[in-house]
């Protein structure tokens, strides 16, 4: 499942560096080559809560390589790291505002990501961490531009379940104002994420420019 699995991007706390980008940049599985097992989130101690500030990515090791901010746009933030000597560019945010329900269930930082691989010839790949373990076979959505996309689950990470919908995805996600993401946790909690999409575009024009195929 690698057209949309190869980086995998985790949580973590960051340091200088970065120490967990696995899971999220991992492709997605579905019709493709199978995903790395996503090694496990420590657990979280408090409910998540909704950040003002510009997210910084999780800590994380991509290949023993350390992502580098080259640019923040909005709450958007623009990644680049050469893992293996091949480059892997990514645009990543948390939600501008989080629900559960039942209410204050705790869950562990959720993230979305744009990735683009271009050794595998991957360009834009939409993924999310959801900071939980993700109920198997429950379905989840990624709603954007009056759209509803299914998506593929597996541990605690989302990838859109039709590859063919994922252009047109990002290209909604470039003109629109929010990406709000719904999952259902293994215990039953439902969650709504809502992503604030400022500064996506310009994010995605920035990796453009600095990932070149």
């Amino acid at each position: 499942m690698w057209r949309v699995l190869s980086l995998v991007l985790m949580i973590g706390t960051m340091t200088c560096g970065i120490a967990d980008l696995a899971r999220a940049q991992t492709a997605q599985p579905a019709p493709k080559a199978a995903p790395k097992s996503p090694a496990p989130a420590p657990a979280a101690k408090t409910a998540a809560k909704p950040e003002s500030k510009p997210a910084a990515p999780p800590a994380a090791v991509v290949g023993g390589a350390e992502p580098t901010l080259i640019g923040q746009f909005g709450t958007w933030g623009a990644y680049a790291a050469t893992p293996n000597g091949k480059k892997v560019c990514f645009a990543l945010a948390k939600p501008s505002s989080s629900k559960t329900n039942p209410p204050n269930r705790p869950r562990d930082p959720a993230y979305a990501f744009v990735s683009t691989r271009p050794s595998e010839k991957v360009n834009n790949e939409v993924s999310v961490m959801i900071g939980y373990a993700l109920k198997p076979g429950a379905e989840s959505t990624a709603e954007v531009g009056g759209a509803a996309y299914a998506m593929y689950t597996q541990g605690d990470g989302l990838w859109i379940k039709n590859a063919a919908e994922e252009e047109r995805m990002v290209e909604a996600m470039r003109k629109s104002a929010d990406l709000v993401v719904k999952g259902v946790s293994a215990k039953g909690t439902e969650t709504t994420d809502t992503f604030s999409l400022k500064g996506l575009a310009q994010a995605l024009d920035r990796i453009s420019q600095d990932c070149k195929r």
